[in-house]
């Protein structure tokens, strides 16, 4: 299986999917690194930490505990990281190394971002969703009651080791709302992989190793080139955000206590389809086709309840809003999409409500 290097103008670092490269984590922090710092959740430490600790191969690691969740990706969690790794000893030798899934990768990477004004971390997915997308680019950050990852920063990682076997202990869930981002990969830039992704549902859903490692491989191929052509999301890197703008504005919405952000995502994808159609962007047959691969995929949970109006008044937070007008990423076709801005306010109220229907 490759490995991706992903060129910024800040580094070229490694993004390694490899079967079992958990066992070789010790080659890719630094010889002369200072104590290093693993930050995971209880329940990924109880499944996978005695295979981290087997790769660390000896050298010594502090253990942080984040308590995990959407509701907790908050900047006060991760103030209080960076009080134990001070109260631990922790200096600008120390290299953090995140364990876990897309909120710790966000989480993690924003504490090594911050602390001591920035140290270098170590990327280590256990989800689909961060191994195909949260962990690779250097995104980092926490939420704010108004809005997803308005307090951030980007970091790029030492590396990224993404290691398929750990999705076997995966929950059904997670893992569902990991193939919504792959899902959107095909849709953006690559129609073989969306194709994979139709015509295959039965392969994906049960695990297929070979489908499983190529969904792997292509997303992170997919995200490494536009990183290496937009580190910052000054222009194609936002294209990475097709159904984010929408599904975003949801979880701000509920609280971030209903959806996973995957099934948040997936429901922004057909607001963006809807509203793709709505701007004549995209014919019917291909956006047929995308609404039912993000169904194939579902369920996504309950929308009851849930107000398109208020949707829409969610929608002036994203962090892609520039001087008042928001900016969606729409379909044009399969493997296309493009950034809009203008669009009318009915034309929006209309996508969220055909989303919600």
């Amino acid at each position: 299986m490759p490995t991706f290097a992903v060129k910024t103008a800040q580094s070229t670092y490694p993004a390694v999917v490899e079967r079992g490269c958990l066992a070789r984590v010790h080659e890719f922090i630094p010889q002369r690194a200072g104590k290093i710092f693993v930050a995971s959740t209880a329940d990924v430490w109880e499944l996978h930490g005695e295979r981290l600790t087997n790769g660390l191969d000896g050298r010594p690691f502090e253990l942080l505990t984040f308590p995990g969740g959407e509701p907790r990706k908050r900047l006060a969690e991760v103030e209080a990281l960076a009080e134990q790794m001070a109260a631990k000893g922790a200096d600008r030798a120390s290299v953090v190394v995140a364990f876990g899934g897309g909120i710790l990768t966000d989480v993690a990477g924003f504490l090594a971002a911050v602390f001591m004004r920035g140290i270098p971390v170590v990327q280590i997915p256990t989800t689909l969703l961060a191994q195909v997308d949260a962990a690779v680019g250097g995104k980092t950050g926490v939420n704010l009651t108004a809005g997803k990852n308005l307090l951030g920063s980007f970091h790029q990682p030492l590396a990224v080791l993404i290691d398929p076997s750990v999705l076997d202990t995966l929950p059904e869930r997670e893992y569902r709302a990991g193939l919504f981002e792959v899902v959107k990969h095909g849709i953006i830039a690559d129609p073989d992989l969306f194709w994979l992704m139709r015509e295959s549902v039965e392969r994906v859903l049960h695990h297929d190793v070979a489908v499983v490692d190529r969904m792997i491989v292509d997303s992170v191929r997919i995200k490494s080139e536009v990183v290496a052509e937009d580190e910052k999301e000054g222009d194609l890197r936002r294209i990475l955000n097709f159904g984010h703008t929408f599904g975003h504005a949801l979880e701000a919405e509920t609280g971030y206590s209903r959806f996973l952000h995957g099934e948040a995502v997936a429901w922004g994808m057909k607001a963006a389809v809807y509203l793709s159609r709505f701007e004549d962007l995209v014919d019917e047959a291909p956006a047929r086709e995308m609404l039912g691969c993000v169904e194939a995929y579902g369920p996504i949970p309950a929308l009851d309840g849930i107000s398109a109006d208020r949707i829409a008044a969610r929608l002036a937070a994203d962090k892609k809003t520039v001087r008042g007008q928001i900016h969606f990423v729409l379909a044009e076709g399969i493997g296309r999409v493009k950034v809009v801005c203008g669009v009318l306010d009915s034309r929006v109220l209309a996508a969220i409500d055909a989303a919600l229907a």
